[in-house]
């Protein structure tokens, strides 16, 4: 009956009953507070021990990470580039260049399209529109950088702070996102925190923690290797940034043994190293200048693809990305300097800080370059909230408010989206909202109660539930946005065509990817109109400033042509409207 009495309380005073739980899990952690890797204390909840913090972390990322994962449409223009090159590998067995289309992709190493190709191969096939197979490893990227956050935090602090750490940046959403795309960055950030993860341990054993063994040492070479064929040099900088700072702000650099290079560094290009000579042979040494002189020069040099942008984009942006922990951003930093003399803290902030000044100094921005200094921030917000003293300081009082503000903004955000952008009203978006509305009002109330760990809780679980309703249910049905898959929609219902289709004005990467790899990108409407001409059963996809062109191209090769369907939507890799129409042709 205690199941149903529960039920029956929820229903009646659902607030109450959420205080209620937050109060409950605020307690349990609190008493599970221990050593950072030996046996818990006396009474404490066993679900902080051994395992089962990581198995409920992972339960967290997979309720975060798989809403969503099935129905979005594929993105412009990254995640698209990814999945068609990757399909590219499995339709020609070529697992050592990187195609798409025709055109070389000599921009990042090939690990991503290995993690997705084996994915596709095991769910799925490249004939297959079906995007999940294709984000499996970003999301199984974001759940090893969590569970590798909570083994730092562990190292370094305690598992009740560790586990609140890693649930931080599990409910970030700047991790969010990039747990649902299928490109680098969130394997990118699983290769890294281990790595870091590693290097606390190590460095924490040389200061009386339990000891970190040679295993230790080969797990951060073996994850420096793995974030090298992700995306080159960013987890060697990152864990070589941590230490340089370590080792000038300790002035000490003995501890650096434990690392054991003579076995590390072997061990590291044994993974790197088959892939960069294959690479080179297969393209004559092309990769290496068209990614070094075509992609990472021109992004230190200027802001390449008009993604330039001023020192302190990131940190004007972590309101956004690191959201709903952006609560506390600001007194975290303040706690965080206050207390650098703790080696723990000390190590957070030698991750932090040089990462974060490298990336805010690189002209070049997107939000998510600067996710690998994520784990530590999240850390190190965990350790403030943990202490309390700084977060409840009443000059900080305004930023709950501003938060709240911002929470409100979000949720009915929710709400009109879908009326502008969908199908109409989306009854889904009404839950979200209020999880929402009831999050910011329990944050506001604990913070006024003087308890900012169950201000933190109810931050994350509000956030999270409103962000995993969103992304099942809400922004799959923005269709406006989504022109790519309409345009698959009208061709299915059109029947099976006789040749691949070409499109003229509309190039985005997505629509390669929903209409495969034989789909032309005509640059001119002269050229849509002669391969309607050549290939019997053709479809062309024609923008609205390209149709006078295509239809007087067409007739003069003696075409008939007629619009069979019509397509508006927004470009928003551009931010422009576009309208499509779809023709097919006869000869006269």
């Amino acid at each position: 009956m205690l199941p149903l009495a529960r039920a029956w309380q929820a229903a009646l005073n659902p607030e109450e009953f959420f205080v209620t739980v937050l109060r409950r899990a605020r307690d349990d952690i609190a008493v599970g507070a221990s050593a950072p890797s030996g046996p818990l204390s006396s009474g404490a909840p066993a679900w902080l021990a051994g395992w089962r913090p990581y198995a409920l972390l992972a339960l967290i990322c997979l309720a975060l990470g798989l809403p969503g994962m099935a129905s979005l449409s594929p993105f412009d223009r990254d995640e698209s580039r990814f999945m068609q090159a990757t399909r590219q590998m499995l339709e020609t067995g070529d697992v050592i260049a990187i195609r798409f289309q025709g055109e070389a992709r000599n921009k990042k190493p090939v690990g991503i399209y290995w993690l997705q190709a084996a994915s596709v191969a095991a769910f799925s096939d490249a004939a297959s529109t079906a995007r999940w197979p294709y984000r499996i490893p970003s999301l199984l990227g974001a759940l090893a950088a969590v569970l590798a956050t909570f083994a730092a935090g562990a190292a370094l602090f305690d598992r009740r702070t560790a586990f609140l750490g890693a649930a931080i940046l599990g409910s970030s959403l700047l991790l969010i996102v990039e747990a649902h795309l299928a490109k680098t960055d969130a394997c990118l950030l699983g290769a890294t925190t281990i790595a870091l993860a590693a290097l606390a341990r190590i460095y924490m054993a040389d200061r009386g923690a339990p000891g970190a063994g040679r295993g230790t040492a080969l797990v951060f070479w073996a994850a420096l290797g793995a974030g090298i064929l992700l995306k080159g040099p960013i987890t060697p900088m990152v864990a070589g940034l941590t230490i340089a700072a370590l080792a000038w702000a300790d002035r000490d650099r003995r501890w650096l043994k434990r690392l054991a290079p003579l076995l590390g560094v072997p061990l590291m290009l044994a993974i790197v190293l088959p892939w960069v000579v294959a690479i080179a042979a297969t393209t004559g040494g092309q990769f290496f200048a068209d990614a070094v002189g075509g992609d990472l020069v021109p992004k230190l040099m200027g802001g390449q693809e008009s993604h330039g942008a001023p020192p302190g984009l990131y940190l004007l942006l972590v309101a956004i990305t690191f959201w709903p922990a952006s609560l506390f951003v600001l007194p975290t930093l303040v706690h965080g300097w206050a207390n650098r003399r703790r080696p723990a803290i000390l190590f957070t902030l030698a991750w932090l800080v040089p990462t974060w000044i490298v990336f805010e100094l690189v002209p070049t921005k997107l939000p998510h370059y600067v996710l690998p200094a994520y784990p530590a921030l999240a850390l190190l917000t965990a350790a403030a909230v943990a202490s309390g003293t700084e977060i409840l300081r009443p000059r900080w009082a305004w930023t709950k408010y501003v938060w709240g503000g911002g929470v409100v903004l979000f949720g009915g955000a929710l709400i009109a989206v879908p009326l502008v952008l969908g199908t109409g009203f989306n009854p889904a978006a009404v839950p979200a909202a209020a999880a929402l509305w009831t999050g910011a009002y329990l944050v506001w109330r604990s913070q006024r109660d003087g308890d900012v760990w169950r201000s933190a809780w109810a931050a994350l679980i509000s956030a999270g539930v409103a962000v995993a309703i969103a992304f099942a249910f809400v922004v799959p049905q923005l269709d406006t946005l989504w022109v790519s898959r309409r345009v698959a929609a009208a061709l299915e219902r059109l029947g099976p065509a006789e040749a691949p289709p070409v499109s003229v004005g509309f190039h985005e990467p997505s629509l390669v990817f929903m209409l495969g790899t034989g789909t032309v990108l005509a640059d001119t409407a002269a050229d849509a109109a002669r391969h309607l001409g050549e290939r019997a059963g053709a479809v062309a996809i024609v923008e609205a400033n390209a149709r006078p062109a295509f239809e007087a191209a067409a007739a003069e090769r003696g075409l008939a042509v007629t619009a069979l369907d019509r397509i508006e939507g927004i470009n928003y890799s551009n931010g422009r409207r576009v309208t499509l129409a779809l023709y097919r042709a006869a000869r006269r």
